[in-house]
């Protein structure tokens, strides 16, 4: 044996890092892979490929994060701002002629328009709003109960009478605002054409609707709840659809002695079914003068909302300012009183159209938005009002 072969192994390598060998040293075999360590590799390759071939999904913004949704930053940006048409989804806003067309407000911006108009017009914030998809709208009330009766177990039954059904098909027409923005000052990038557009279509609707909603004659707008048949005859008594009044015994004012009396009238004389969410509707100049009655141990009828956010009350029941309600003199009736959520009805098309139009008045861009609303009493016997009258 010669005497390499009795080294030991380390001073054998030694050996070999000091004299390079002719051949590289071949390598040694690698250990097998546990059944972990391969099915580790084989999982960590699938997550490789699916990486390389999967397109992540757009996930939409929720209303009222921080970021605007791209279809909204498009809409105000491209078209507000430029009038730049190009990839904008086109629909139709007029009825009768589909070549016609306009662009749907993104759904941010409605939102505002719906928060505001329900903060200015006080009738759309106590009545039942529905929304529509076409221009009509019909519902069916019934004008009666169905008849019952008390029986022995083993007796006959006799048939009950059947309620009547009458329809109700509230009037609609188009409102429209036509606010105009000059070019320089879409273009400046601190202004907040959002807000400002949302605010000048909300103030519009909001006046156009708070005198239809109280005295609108039906013909294309909302039919007013004091635009119908007021009478004083009773519920049972009444035709469908017509209102009734209770008088205050004096023309043109409140009665000389007690007038607080006729408001208490007015109030019982409303079903109590009805009076659980019941409003006084009136305009400031009549609460001026209510405000001032006072009960026999001098109390005032009208107590200050206790907490912030929350109405005036009157007997108890919140009141509500509508300033196209009628002020008082001889034979108006300038006082409601009701569950407007159960007594009038406001149907409306669920988008808001707006029209980019920089041609017609320029150097201005105004911008042509419409809804369609309608309105109408659904039920004569939730609301009942105040005449200032003998009789």
């Amino acid at each position: 044996m010669d005497i390499e072969t009795k080294m030991d192994p380390l001073a054998a390598s030694f050996a070999a890092f000091e004299t390079p060998a002719e051949d590289p040293p071949a390598e040694a075999p690698k250990p097998e892979k546990t059944p972990i360590e391969a099915m580790g590799e084989q999982l960590g390759a699938m997550k490789k490929w699916m990486d390389a071939h999967t397109v992540a999904a757009a996930r939409p913004v929720l209303a009222g994060s921080e970021k605007a949704p791209a279809e909204q930053t498009q809409f105000t940006e491209t078209y507000i701002r430029r009038g730049v048409e190009t990839g904008l989804e086109q629909k139709s806003f007029v009825g009768t002629s589909d070549s016609a067309g306009g662009y749907a407000v993104p759904q941010e911006i409605d939102a505002i328009i719906d928060r505001t108009l329900t903060a200015i017009s006080p009738i759309r914030a106590i009545a039942n709003v529905v929304k529509v998809g076409s221009a009509g709208y019909r519902k069916l009330v019934t004008t009666g109960g169905t008849p019952s009766g008390w029986v022995a177990e083993d007796a006959a039954r006799d048939e009950t009478d059947t309620p009547d059904f009458a329809e109700i098909a509230p009037p609609m027409g188009e409102l429209y605002a036509n606010p105009a923005a000059s070019q320089a000052m879409l273009d400046d990038a601190a202004f907040d054409v959002e807000a400002w557009l949302a605010g000048e279509i909300a103030t519009e609707f909001a006046r156009a609707e708070g005198a239809a909603f109280v005295s609108g004659s039906g013909t294309n707008r909302p039919r007013g709840f004091l635009s119908g048949t007021i009478t004083d005859e009773a519920d049972d008594a009444r035709a469908f659809g017509s209102l009734q009044y209770i008088a205050t015994g004096a023309d043109g004012a409140f009665a000389a002695s007690d007038p607080e009396y006729a408001l208490v009238d007015l109030v019982q004389s409303l079903r109590s079914p009805y009076r659980q969410g019941a409003h006084f509707v009136m305009n400031s100049a009549t609460l001026s003068a209510i405000r001032k009655f006072k009960t026999a141990d001098g109390a005032f009828l009208w107590q200050p909302g206790l907490m912030a956010g929350q109405p005036d009350t009157l007997l108890g029941y919140p009141i509500v300012e509508a300033d196209d309600m009628p002020d008082i003199d001889s034979d108006t009736y300038a006082i409601a009183f009701g569950n407007f959520r159960a007594g009038y009805l406001i149907a409306e098309r669920a988008e808001t159209a707006i029209l980019r139009d920089p041609f017609s008045n320029k150097p201005f861009v105004h911008f042509y938005a419409t809804k369609r609303v309608g309105g109408q009493v659904s039920n004569s016997e939730a609301i009942k009002l105040l005449k200032f009258g003998v009789s």
